[in-house]
């Protein structure tokens, strides 16, 4: 297909100095400290700008008082920008690695939750096999994940379904789900206990609990819902996984994670899973790539090692 002649011009003007810029001044909203994170003077960082402009033929940035901020259509701009300098730094790192004998790079964004067991049991059998292929390993919540993808920060997400899945510039393939515990750690007055009552746990015990938004907690929320229990009054927030596990062993508190999350808690026998289903479902996790870019050698012999894992996962 051939390029519209505006197209046409705009490939044979655009520079990658001209996204750094905008990526800059997106940031920094001022065009003062923008020309000074480039080193050039305010007057050539203003015709930079215009220059830009006049390409797209619209106002990026809305002009204020004091400082500037993007319009809607600057917006769209700086996505693109970012994404466009984040691959070709990607790309860079990738040629050095293979240059230098290397079998290049795969960045992975994943949910905690999947993180422990079928993540890290993949990357180390794909080290294994490629021991110079080098691997960056991202935690974080599904969102969180999805947006580095969207960014072009990571190669491949292991993530729940969201809007963003669904759009026809990605492709979701769905892996597995995980378990939910609730757990104490291995002293506490309930580790012994054969039954406990739900109602005394709500009501008679601190929690240590991931935010609101969270899967783990919507879901613990839906349960004690069905359950026409109250939510726990005493409870201490946190995202941080491993902060989690740490508050546990110092507090009285009850938690809820992951069965994967708690698997190594568990086999160490410092937390104790107590007889009670409170927990409920959540929605199952997959992988998730986007569809307009080559999938590497690397990166497809990651995938099948995680549907593997995950095919033969009970």
């Amino acid at each position: 297909m051939h390029a519209l002649p505006a197209s046409r011009s705009l490939f044979s003007r655009l520079r990658y100095k001209h996204l750094h810029m905008l990526v800059v001044l997106g940031s920094s909203q001022n065009l003062h400290r923008a020309s000074q994170t480039l080193n050039m003077s305010q007057p050539a960082a203003t015709r930079m700008l215009h220059e830009i402009e006049e390409m797209f033929g619209c106002e990026l940035f809305e002009r204020l008082p004091r400082g500037m901020r993007p319009t809607a259509l600057g917006q769209e701009l700086l996505l693109f920008a970012k994404s466009a300098l984040t691959r070709l730094d990607r790309c860079a790192e990738d040629l050095a690695a293979r240059q230098q004998g290397g079998y290049g790079y795969l960045s992975i964004g994943t949910i905690m939750g999947a993180a422990p067991g079928l993540v890290m049991d993949s990357v180390a059998e794909i080290k294994a096999l490629k021991p110079q292929l080098r691997i960056r390993i991202m935690g974080d919540t599904s969102d969180q994940v999805i947006q580095s993808l969207e960014q072009s920060r990571i190669d491949l997400a292991i993530a729940r379904r969201n809007a963003i899945t669904d759009s026809q510039r990605y492709a979701f393939e769905l892996v597995g789900n995980e378990r939910l515990l609730v757990v104490v750690r291995s002293g506490h007055p309930l580790a012994q206990r054969s039954q406990v009552d739900p109602l005394e746990l709500v009501s008679a015990w601190p929690w240590i609990l991931q935010p609101q938004t969270s899967p783990a907690r919507m879901a613990l929320d839906q349960a004690l819902q069905r359950l026409a229990l109250p939510a726990p009054a005493d409870i201490i927030e946190c995202n941080s996984v491993y902060s989690m596990q740490q508050l546990i062993q110092l507090t009285e508190a009850i938690m809820v994670l992951s069965e994967s999350a708690l698997r190594d808690y568990l086999r160490m026998g410092l937390v104790k899973a107590l007889p009670v289903d409170l927990a409920g479902k959540m929605e199952p996790f997959g992988l998730l790539w986007r569809k307009d870019e080559p999938i590497s050698r690397e990166m497809e012999l990651f995938i099948e090692l995680i549907r593997r894992r995950a095919t033969a996962a009970p």
